[in-house]
């Protein structure tokens, strides 16, 4: 057998549990017995898109729902577009990513069983998918304002930039990961037409580095643990401690942020009330609850998937979601 494409090399060579069963895996190779019938790879298609990940391009509608606006029909739709073209797009970079992935997926004990690893949907296929998809989010993003098409093209970039090489440098891995949440929340203002704040792009861009730190730190976790290899090459120039400061960091500081904005004149003044602060402890509990998260499961996929299943956390921002908005709107459609 050659040897494995460069781009998987560091990956393989990390892991030494797989490769004694198997040997190292090129990244057009199809595991025998998998492929299905074609619902199956329709199936797999879907699965490969991963539309569970798609709650982080809510993002979009950050901008509208803290303008006061989410009562305006027409900033809605305009809205909804914007993160149905953000799915396609999102759609396509997990797909890209996979194909990449393959051969590295292959040796994980969780990844192996993702369609394209398993062979279940094949190389040729999952490509000629992700190029569609492409094409249509960008068709679709050209019929709004020519900034948003711009900014969406700009996001699908700087993806396709992290799953080829920049997902192999420490910390610039990260963060392109929260740039990727910034373009989210900026290209919902220009799609919407609505101006978003400093302190909206300032609290985006700190959580998402604080919830990619505790990404980085969960998989050094599972390393040690013998759950996995060291399969994400940047992992080598990370350390527990070094994860550690950063998430205090970024944690301590997207929550001072907050507390900043909600005490801000303009934002009093613009939600006529002085009550927002108040919303504060939900926060802080959410990222205590990620951080537990992170350093008690070291067996998940990934914290992110995790904290989405976790019932403390989803019921806490369930009931941030509830207070933030009747503090904004007052539980008056179109209030003032």
């Amino acid at each position: 057998m050659t040897a494995p494409p460069p781009h998987s090399a560091d990956s393989l060579a990390q892991n030494g549990a797989g490769e004694g069963a198997r040997g190292p895996v090129q990244a057009d190779e199809i595991p025998s017995g998998q492929a299905g019938g074609a619902l199956d790879r329709i199936g797999g298609l879907i699965k490969t898109m991963r539309p569970h990940q798609w709650v982080k391009n809510v993002f979009v509608l950050a901008p509208v729902f803290f303008a006061k606006d989410l009562f305006d029909l027409q900033l809605i739709g305009r809205a909804a577009f914007a993160f149905l073209v953000f799915c396609l797009l999102a759609g396509a970079v997990y797909t890209i990513n996979d194909v990449v992935d393959a051969p590295a997926d292959r040796i994980h004990p969780v990844k192996r069983h993702r369609p394209i690893a398993s062979g279940r949907v094949p190389i040729g296929l999952a490509r000629g998918f992700a190029v569609g998809l492409f094409v249509v989010a960008m068709g679709a993003a050209l019929l709004g304002p020519p900034l948003f098409a711009l900014v969406a093209f700009a996001y699908f970039v700087l993806n396709i930039a992290y799953s080829f090489r920049l997902k192999k440098i420490a910390y610039l891995d990260v963060a392109c990961i929260a740039l990727g949440f910034v373009l989210r929340v900026i290209a919902g203002g220009i799609g919407t037409q609505v101006k978003v704040s400093t302190y909206l792009v300032a609290c985006t861009a700190l959580l998402a580095l604080f919830l990619g730190f505790g990404k980085r730190r969960h998989e050094l976790a599972s390393a040690e643990h013998g759950v996995v290899g060291k399969q994400r090459s940047a992992l080598e120039a990370y350390s527990p401690r070094a994860l550690t400061v950063a998430l205090a960091v970024t944690g301590t500081a997207s929550v001072a942020t907050y507390i900043a904005y909600t005490l801000d004149p303009a934002t009093v003044a613009m939600f006529q009330s002085e009550w927002l602060w108040l919303t504060t402890p939900f926060v802080l509990f959410g990222v205590v609850r990620f951080l537990q998260l992170v350093a008690t499961r070291p067996k998940a996929e990934s914290p992110t998937q995790e904290m989405l299943r976790d019932v403390p956390f989803v019921m806490n921002l369930v009931l941030w979601v509830a207070v933030v908005f009747w503090i904004v709107y007052q539980l008056r459609p179109g209030a003032a």
